[in-house]
């Protein structure tokens, strides 16, 4: 744990450069005005018809429902839970909005289904949205955090399609700020964050690499209570029911691409999508997952500065996990604001600001792009991750 932290103050000290700020506005503006021609247009939240729009989140109202009726298992029998899903916008349509999250996640698709489901939607996008906004203005240390938070081109697709990039990226974010000086504080957001389990696969590597014995604990103790929690309220059935689905999803998703192999930001996708097999697409996730495992444990065991170490881990969780959509990319702010961070301390590098925008374009541009860019995002960040991780003589530049 011998690594140190930048101060705030010290965090405030290079001013956002105008063209940047003048960038991240115009792409607040850009999100404002694509939700509100969508919404008038038909084509977000309730379509033409009157009728409510088919999106991810259906399936958490579903899945909550089904639980309200104590039938919590029923969330993992496809069939039912997508008679749920028809249901819940009154009307059928093509397709399927899987639930394949832990029973533990029941309770906040609950106490939503408890609310009509167009409602429980703006609830959940725009209740989750200030917790990411906090957890990133608090990490980059200066007003301007809230101005790079929403303009982080992923949230536009968070809020189009209702999912839970925000509270994952809030989450993640408010851990790694916190891990140092309230390790408790650290350990509870982390314990909650086992509601998406793969986002999560290198975070006890790096706790235990550098020592965050109670943040380990905490977070233990808290994922054990919950998991404890959802199984007196839903039953066992509800846990067999998860671990069995288990297979079926990834059978679904990993191995018969019901979602398209582009939409997957990962390294399996890219591989899947450019037309390789699937034993080459699961070699090459496990080469990056391992070199992502290995990087975190090597900046985690150094005297680092704690913003390389919350940057590496974050951007490796997202290299590590095969199952990865762009709405989960809201989570890529958290190590481009711990950079950011260290910007306004020591300065800009060489090219930074430029690698930032690049990641941030890729984002941008998927839905015109049908490719995993969102994975070619996320090595960019990588790449400047390591460029203030390995121990060069930099020479900062003017942002």
């Amino acid at each position: 744990m011998a690594s140190h932290q930048i101060s705030a103050a010290r965090a405030a000290g290079v001013p956002l450069a105008r063209p940047v700020e003048l960038a991240c506005f115009a792409l607040i503006v850009a999100h404002a005005v694509y939700l509100a021609a969508s919404y008038w247009q038909g084509a977000w939240l309730i379509g033409p018809d009157g009728r409510s729009i088919s999106t991810d989140f259906v399936n958490v109202w579903a899945a909550g429902r089904l639980a309200l009726e104590g039938q919590a298992a029923a969330a993992y029998d496809w069939p039912t839970h997508k008679a749920m899903e028809v249901l819940a916008l009154g009307h059928p349509f093509h397709g399927y909005f899987g639930w394949h999250y832990p029973p533990t996640f029941l309770f906040v698709a609950a106490s939503l289904a408890l609310m009509p489901f167009t409602a429980a939607y703006v609830l959940w996008t725009f209740g989750t949205f200030p917790a990411y906004l906090a957890a990133i203005r608090a990490i980059v240390g200066e007003r301007s955090g809230w101005l790079l938070a929403a303009a982080f081109p992923a949230v536009l697709s968070n809020f189009v399609v209702g999912q839970n990039g925000f509270l994952s990226a809030g989450l993640f974010g408010g851990a790694l700020l916190f891990i140092e000086r309230r390790p408790v504080v650290a350990g509870v957001l982390l314990g909650l964050l086992t509601y998406k389990p793969h986002l999560g696969l290198l975070v006890p590597i790096a706790l235990v690499a550098g020592g965050y014995w109670r943040v380990f604990v905490t977070a233990g103790i808290v994922a054990a209570l919950m998991a404890a929690a959802s199984w007196a309220a839903f039953g066992i059935e509800a846990w067999q029911a998860f671990v069995a689905n288990i297979g079926h999803t990834s059978r679904a998703f990993l191995s018969d691409g019901w979602a398209d192999w582009h939409k997957l930001q990962t390294a399996f996708g890219l591989v899947r999508s450019l037309g390789g097999s699937e034993p080459l697409a699961w070699t090459v996730q496990a080469i990056v997952a391992l070199a992502a495992a290995a990087s975190v444990v090597f900046v985690w065991r150094s005297r680092a500065a704690h913003e390389v170490k919350a940057a590496t881990l974050s951007t490796a969780a997202l290299l590590a996990t095969p199952y990865l959509y762009t709405y989960d990319l809201v989570v890529l702010a958290v190590p481009l604001a711990f950079l950011f961070r260290l910007a306004r301390a020591r300065g800009f590098l060489a090219y930074e600001m430029a690698g930032i925008g690049l990641a941030c374009l890729l984002v941008l541009i998927f839905p015109f792009v049908t490719a995993p860019v969102g994975f070619g995002a996320t090595l960019i960040v990588a790449m400047l991750v390591a460029r203030r991780a390995l121990p060069i003589r930099h020479v900062p530049v003017k942002p």
